[in-house]
C-alpha cells in the first residue's frame, strides 16, 4: 500500500482525478449503496487517493479560473484557501491525531477536544481550520498559507493518513470490530468529497470556469431522460416501512436509530422534474427564475449557464432534471401542478424500486432535517447535533447531483440545507395527491 505522496505525484496523476465520474452513473436506479461504506483497508486508501487527486485537479482549475482566489462575502462561501486547508485539517484530525481513531464512533473525543489531539504538523492549524471554533465570518481575513503551502499541507497529511491505515489491519482493534476501527477514515474521505461538491457549486455560483470531466457527469443513455420523456410513474403501495441505516458499515450519526415508519400508497416521478414540466410553470406564473436560466429574445427558447458559458437549452436537455431551485420553488410548482413534494420516508421507500432513477440533482423532500427518535450524537458533534437546535431551519434532501462522487451516493444519505438556498445542485420530484 502506498504510504506516501508528494503534491506533484497526485497532481499529475489527473486520471486518478477523473476516475471519480467513472465510479459514478450519471443515472442511478433503485436501492443504490456507497460501496465505500463497506470498504476494507486497501480499497478505502485507493478511495482517498483518487478523491485526493480530484481535491488537486479542482484546486488548479480554481486558481486558473480565480488567480487571487479571493471570493465575496456570500453567504454559503468560504474562501478557497480555507476549504482545501480544512480538508486536510481535517483528515489530520480524526486520522492522525486523534488518539482514539479505532474506537470509531466510540470513542469520547471531539472537534472540541483539542487538549485530547496530537500536534498538527502546523502549529497555527487549529486555530485556521477548525470549523468547530473558527466561525464563518470570521475566514476571509484569516492569514491562510498560500496556494502551494496548503497543497503541500494536503500531501504531508494524506502520508500520515495512509500510513496509519496501512497499520490498521495488524492491530487487535480490527479484528474485534473492523467497522469501528475504519470509521474516522470512512468519515474522512466521504468528508473530502462532500467539499469537491461544494467547490463545484460555489463556481457555479461565480460563473468560473471547471473542467466538466472534474466537475460534472452528464447524463448517460439510461438517465433521467429515458424516464421523464415518458412522465413514467411509480406505484408505491401502503406499508411499515425501515427508516434509516441498519446493518454493517459506515454511517452518519443523523441516519442512525433505523426505525419502522408507516406510509400510505403512493405514486410518485420515477424521475426528477424536468426543464421541459417547469418551463411551462414560470411562462405561466411569472415565477422567479432559477439562477443560471434566461429567455432569450427568441420566443419558447431558453438558456442554461454552467462554468460561466450560456447554453441553449436543446429537445435533449430539456428532458433533463431542473437544477438550481429552491425548497419554495419546487413547492410552487407542486402547488401549480396539483401534486406534493416526498417526505424522506417516502423517498427512502420509492427508491428501493428498480425503476426509480436518480442522481443527476439533490431531491428537496418536504421532510424538515431532524433527529430519528434515540438519536445519538458521533464524535465530530458539529455535524448533525446543532441544526436540531433550530428546528425548521434546513429541510433534507434526499439522492446525489452530477456533481456528488460515487462515495456519497446513498439511498439513506441525508443531505441538509436551508430551503432558500438556490445554489445547490438540487431539483425535485413529485407526488400525485
Amino acid at each position: 500500500m502506498q504510504t506516501s505522496l508528494s503534491s506533484s505525484d497526485l497532481s499529475s496523476d489527473l486520471s486518478s482525478g477523473l476516475s471519480w465520474a467513472a465510479q459514478a452513473r450519471a443515472g442511478l436506479q433503485g436501492p443504490v449503496r456507497s460501496a465505500v461504506r463497506t470498504a476494507g483497508p486497501q480499497a478505502l486508501a485507493q478511495a482517498l487517493i483518487a478523491t485526493r487527486a480530484r481535491t488537486l485537479g479542482l484546486m488548479q482549475a480554481w486558481h486558473q479560473a480565480l488567480p487571487d482566489l479571493r471570493v465575496p462575502p456570500l453567504a454559503g462561501l468560504n474562501p478557497p484557501l480555507w476549504e482545501w486547508g480544512h480538508v486536510a485539517w481535517f483528515q489530520e484530525w480524526w486520522t492522525v491525531r486523534h488518539g482514539q481513531r479505532l474506537q470509531g464512533t466510540q470513542s469520547s473525543q471531539s472537534a472540541r477536544s483539542g487538549a485530547a489531539f496530537g500536534p498538527s504538523l502546523w502549529p497555527q492549524a487549529d486555530a485556521w481550520y477548525n470549523s468547530s471554533e473558527v466561525p464563518h465570518s470570521s475566514r476571509p481575513a484569516l492569514p491562510l498559507p498560500d496556494f502551494e503551502h496548503t497543497q503541500h499541507y494536503l500531501s504531508e497529511v494524506l502520508a500520515l493518513c495512509l500510513a496509519n491505515l496501512a497499520a490498521v489491519p495488524a492491530l487487535p482493534a480490527f479484528q474485534a470490530e473492523p467497522d469501528q476501527a475504519l470509521y474516522f477514515w470512512r468519515l474522512a474521505l466521504q468528508h473530502e468529497d462532500m467539499h469537491n461538491e461544494a467547490s463545484v457549486f460555489m463556481a457555479q455560483a461565480l460563473g468560473l470556469a471547471l473542467p466538466e470531466a472534474l466537475a460534472w457527469r452528464a447524463p448517460g443513455p439510461h438517465g433521467a431522460s429515458a424516464f421523464a420523456a415518458a412522465g413514467a410513474s411509480l406505484h408505491v403501495p401502503a406499508q411499515s416501512f425501515c427508516l434509516g441505516q441498519h446493518g454493517p458499515g459506515f454511517a452518519f450519526d443523523n441516519e442512525c436509530q433505523a426505525h419502522s415508519v408507516t406510509l400510505g400508497a403512493l405514486a410518485i416521478d420515477a424521475a426528477p422534474v424536468t426543464w421541459a414540466q417547469y418551463l411551462p410553470f414560470l411562462q405561466a406564473t411569472g415565477h422567479t427564475l432559477p439562477p443560471h436560466l434566461r429567455a432569450t429574445s427568441d420566443l419558447g427558447v431558453w438558456q442554461v449557464q454552467r462554468w460561466g458559458q450560456w447554453q441553449t437549452l436543446q429537445a435533449q436537455t430539456l428532458q433533463t432534471p431542473v437544477v438550481h431551485v429552491n425548497a419554495f420553488d419546487a413547492q410552487a410548482w407542486c402547488q401549480w401542478a396539483g401534486r406534493r413534494l416526498p417526505s424522506e420516508a417516502e423517498w427512502e421507500c420509492a427508491a428501493q424500486h428498480p425503476g426509480f432513477v436518480w442522481g443527476q440533482v439533490w431531491e428537496w423532500t418536504d421532510s424538515d432535517f431532524a433527529p430519528y427518535p434515540g438519536f445519538v450524537a458521533h464524535p465530530y458533534r458539529d455535524y448533525s447535533e446543532p441544526w436540531w437546535q433550530q428546528p425548521g431551519s434546513h429541510r433534507v434532501l434526499r439522492g446525489a447531483s452530477a456533481a456528488t462522487s460515487a462515495h456519497v451516493a446513498d439511498l439513506r444519505y441525508r443531505n441538509f440545507f436551508a430551503p432558500e438556498r438556490r445554489d445547490v445542485l438540487a431539483g425535485f420530484r413529485s407526488v400525485a395527491l
